[in-house]
C-alpha cells in the first residue's frame, strides 16, 4: 500500500475547484481542463477520498426549495449520560440539519430547518421530549452572510 501525501498540491486543488464549479463534468472532461490524463484524474480523487478529504460527491440541497425556508439554530442543555441516546433520538428528526458537540453553556448546537415558524416550534418541542433534554436555546436565522464553505481552506 504506498504512503498516504499530507497536504494538497496545486494539481489537486485545480482538481477540487473544477469539481466544485463543475460537478457535473466528466472525468475525461475534467482531465482536459487540467491538462493531464483521465487516470491521473481518478488516480487523485480516488486518493482524496480514502484520505477522507473528500467526502461525498451528492448534489447540495436547498431546505428552501425542499419547503423548508425557515432555518434555525438551537443549542440544547443535556444530561451527559444521555448523550448517546440523545443523539440516535435526534438523527431521527429529518428537520435537523447537523449537530454537534459543543463547548459552552450548551452541549448540542443543532442547525433546523423548518416549513414555518410554527412547525420549527413543533420540532424544537420534539427534541424536548427526549429524555435527557433539559432546555434549549434558539436562534433564528434572518440571511446568510457566508454559506458554508471548505474550499478557501485548500489555498492554506
Amino acid at each position: 500500500m504506498p504512503a498516504r501525501r499530507h497536504g494538497l498540491d496545486d494539481l489537486d486543488r485545480a482538481l477540487l475547484r473544477l469539481v466544485a464549479e463543475r460537478p457535473r463534468s466528466g472525468l475525461l472532461e475534467i482531465a482536459r481542463l487540467l491538462g493531464v490524463a483521465r487516470g491521473t484524474v481518478q488516480a487523485r480523487l480516488d486518493r482524496m477520498v480514502a484520505d477522507g478529504v473528500i467526502t461525498g460527491f451528492g448534489p447540495e440541497l436547498s431546505p428552501a426549495a425542499l419547503g423548508h425556508p425557515v432555518q434555525a439554530f438551537t443549542t440544547l442543555e443535556v444530561e451527559q449520560a444521555a448523550r448517546e441516546h440523545i443523539s440516535a433520538t435526534l438523527e431521527a428528526i429529518p428537520e435537523l440539519l447537523e449537530a454537534y458537540i459543543v463547548t459552552g453553556p450548551g452541549d448540542v448546537l443543532c442547525r433546523l430547518a423548518g416549513r414555518d415558524h410554527e412547525h420549527l416550534q413543533q420540532v424544537i418541542d420534539r427534541m424536548l421530549a427526549i429524555p435527557g433534554v433539559r432546555r434549549s436555546t434558539t436562534v433564528i436565522t434572518l440571511s446568510t452572510v457566508v454559506p458554508h464553505r471548505v474550499m478557501p481552506l485548500t489555498a492554506l
